[in-house]
């Protein structure tokens, strides 16, 4: 796929994941784009505004509290959370990926890394202030994406916050998208079995024509 082809793509993941490999795409998309991040057919080029929303409006006390960036992409969450005095750790699967950051951000403080969310650092557990995770779990499938959500709640310090944001949809529709968006009691695991507990939880739909349905959720580790 020199160019984004809605179907191919679709075609492809689903191949993958019929393999029993549902991870080992990611970098072709990446790898697509041919050094260039503008070419990244999913990527918006800028920090997530609910993001930036949320960090303007909430203040974690604490000096250079942590931050963990979930399948960081080309960069732009990661420098956003980094400006508002973070200490970030970014890190996808796709070494391409990664390349990208360090080539378009060649003067950052984020440390960028290749890693797999299912076989992350143990240093990692419990110990980062702020998660941030877009548009990972929904690209994954069946029990990954429970594997998915346990271990980005294990990330969380006492008192850190989650951000999730994701496509949705309405519980028993679309059941064969790709990637498949979360609905209200999937994502409600967070609070159900990862014990934490809900802060905000905005739907919303976006500016696109069609518009596409939003989750962006707030969770927070309170034990």
């Amino acid at each position: 796929m020199q160019t984004f082809d809605p179907i191919e793509y679709k075609k492809m993941v689903k191949q993958y994941q019929e393999d029993n490999k549902p991870l080992d795409w990611f970098d072709t998309i990446y790898k697509n784009a041919n050094g260039d991040y503008k070419k990244v057919f999913w990527a918006d080029l800028e920090a997530s505004p609910y993001l930036i929303n949320w960090l303007k409006n909430n203040k974690i006390n604490k000096q250079a509290p942590k931050a963990i960036v979930i399948g960081c992409g080309v960069g732009d969450d990661a420098e956003a959370l980094s400006d508002f005095g973070f200490e970030v750790t970014a890190f996808d699967i796709s070494p391409t990926a990664i390349e990208l950051c360090k080539k378009r951000y060649p003067n950052t403080k984020v440390d960028y890394l290749v890693a797999n969310l299912f076989e992350y650092d143990k240093s990692w557990l419990k110990n980062f202030d702020l998660v941030y995770e877009c548009n990972t779990i929904q690209v994954l499938p069946g029990d990954y994406r429970i594997k998915a959500r346990v271990a980005i709640s294990n990330l969380l310090t006492i008192g850190g916050y989650v951000l999730v944001s994701c496509r949705s949809r309405e519980e028993n529709k679309n059941l064969t998208d790709i990637p498949l968006p979360l609905d209200k009691k999937e994502i409600n695991q967070f609070v159900q079995s990862d014990g934490l507990e809900e802060i905000s939880f905005l739907a919303y739909d976006d500016n696109q024509t069609p518009s596409v349905p939003h989750f962006f959720a707030v969770y927070k580790r309170v034990k």
